[in-house]
């Protein structure tokens, strides 16, 4: 036997878990536990502190994450092969926590260089956009945003030009919940900010034609909003050449801006968590959860989502609503979840994926319980339908997949202008038109993929404080929405990631 003094990461007093911070060998005691590895625990995976009889819930950030089934001797590896899980009833308490919102004075606020747009809207990127009303017109707006792969050097203040395509947009409900999430979306990118323009690109025949989306939204044609359809200008080439057309005259709208200080309550971020590891709700969350408070601290805005990753940590959000309407819509999200995922023969505990199980995750509501710490502790002033814009600041909620790219382009149609995505595992991810930091929840991660990795959180596993560690998040966040580059910018991510949720039958 070897004698480790290896750290065992314990949350809460009252936890019967803790996680391994570094792989332990079947047969070491562990200093100053007292605690003997009755099997290899790998890195991220938990360990019993003590006996837990078979049916008892499992203890971690002093909340129950399973259930034993069977009894659990201390030293054990805790996972998959010994836990079950099954309802139980939580308190959701809505609005027992709710707490005054510290603001800072206005003459202290944080700001950035963003670019205002004649409306009054804050910028922090500045692209032409080419979107699609269906899958049909998809490749004719490829080419269109291809022209402009190089942007002309008379329009130096451009980001680029971006086709946004999507695979929907017909064989689908005509006036089903399919095509109004979808209608809502594109209507959402359209007049986002970090569009100066954009050109939206139709068939003819589709369910979502352009008439149709401007019926079923608040969207209108003008000198920044232009709309070609193919089969009314004369086929593929000719609506290429109109696109081209188009494209450079809202090239000379889009280059007459500058960056300009401006507050940081126009920032809404939005967050997101992918790949991820048993370190993700110790690290990077809690991190981004302390930068998403500094923002609102600041008059800002941030937006949680994925309903079905939050399931079993609910209540920790509904304990701090504004108040009971925004509570129970909250909890009217979650019940469609469950009815929707039996109506479609599956269950709320499809997740965690394989590869967050292999980084140690055992069930949902673990993944829950860490994912909810992106929001840190503000009060939850409103929970949003998918891709509906967001009209209170504050932390919001927004009800999106979990599937990262459909419930970022939920976000980033709502309103997002900055994106923080965690990851353990290593997800590489871009959004445009809107700047996706990467943060990595683990230093080991961090130094093999520096390239697509835009700041290193595994540093709280190492000593660094959660207020430290959210500080230097929150100042990069300021400096990106300045106009520093992302990693995935500088890769070139972005165009493929757009992914409205497709909700209903395609007929």
């Amino acid at each position: 036997m070897t004698t480790t003094r290896a750290r065992l990461i314990k949350l809460n007093n009252n936890d019967n878990v803790a996680v391994a911070s570094s792989e332990i060998s079947s047969g070491a005691i562990l200093t100053p536990q007292s605690l003997t590895a009755l099997n290899e625990i790998p890195a991220g995976h938990k360990i019993a502190l003590s006996f837990i009889p078979k049916d008892q819930p499992i203890i971690k950030y002093n909340q129950i994450i399973g259930f034993a089934n069977s009894d659990i001797t201390p030293g054990s590896h805790v996972h998959t092969h010994n836990v079950y899980v099954e309802g139980f009833k939580r308190d959701h308490a809505i609005s027992q926590d709710l707490k005054p919102t510290q603001l800072i004075p206005i003459k202290d606020i944080a700001t950035f260089d963003g670019i205002i747009r004649p409306d009054g809207r804050i910028a922090t990127r500045n692209y032409i956009g080419v979107l699609t009303t269906v899958n049909c017109s998809a490749t004719v707006a490829k080419y269109i945003a291809d022209l402009f792969r190089r942007i002309p050097e008379q329009f130096p203040n451009v980001d680029g030009v971006v086709a946004l395509t999507h695979a929907y947009g017909c064989g689908m409900n005509a006036k089903g919940k399919g095509l109004e999430l979808l209608q809502n979306t594109i209507a959402g990118y359209a007049v986002h900010p970090n569009f100066a323009g954009v050109l939206i690109v139709g068939l003819g025949c589709e369910t979502n034609q352009i008439d149709y989306l401007l019926e079923g939204t608040s969207l209108t044609l003008s000198e920044t909003v232009r709309a070609l359809t193919i089969q009314e200008s004369g086929g593929t080439s000719a609506t290429i050449k109109a696109g081209e057309s188009q494209i450079f005259e809202m090239l000379e709208i889009a280059n007459d801006t500058k960056r300009v200080p401006v507050p940081a309550s126009h920032l809404i971020l939005g967050l997101e968590c992918g790949g991820s590891d048993a370190y993700s709700g110790i690290s990077a969350n809690p991190a981004l959860g302390k930068a998403s408070d500094l923002l609102i601290q600041n008059g800002g805005t941030s937006i949680l989502g994925e309903t079905p990753e939050i399931y079993g940590a609910e209540h920790l959000l509904t304990r701090r609503a504004a108040d009971m309407n925004v509570g129970k819509k909250l909890l009217d999200f979650v019940h469609w979840w469950e009815d929707y995922t039996s109506r479609n023969g599956g269950e709320m505990d499809n997740n965690p994926s394989p590869g967050n199980k292999d980084g140690g995750l055992t069930t949902i509501y673990e993944k829950s319980l860490g994912a909810v710490a992106k929001g840190g502790t503000s009060n939850l002033v409103d929970v949003l339908d998918y891709a509906e814009p967001v009209k209170k600041s504050g932390f919001n909620f927004m009800n999106t997949p979990g599937y990262d790219p459909v419930s970022v382009t939920g976000m980033v149609a709502g309103g997002a202008n900055i994106v923080c995505f965690t990851t353990g595992r290593g997800s590489v991810f871009g959004c445009k038109p809107v700047p996706s930091l990467k943060l990595a929840t683990n230093s080991k991660m961090y130094e093999s993929m520096k390239d697509d990795m835009d700041i290193n959180l595994g540093t709280i596993l190492e000593g660094e404080s959660i207020e430290d560690a959210g500080e230097r998040l929150f100042n990069l966040i300021l400096s990106t929405a300045s106009g520093k580059a992302t990693k995935s910018e500088e890769l070139g991510f972005g165009d493929e990631e757009f992914t409205p949720w497709q909700l209903g039958a395609v007929m």
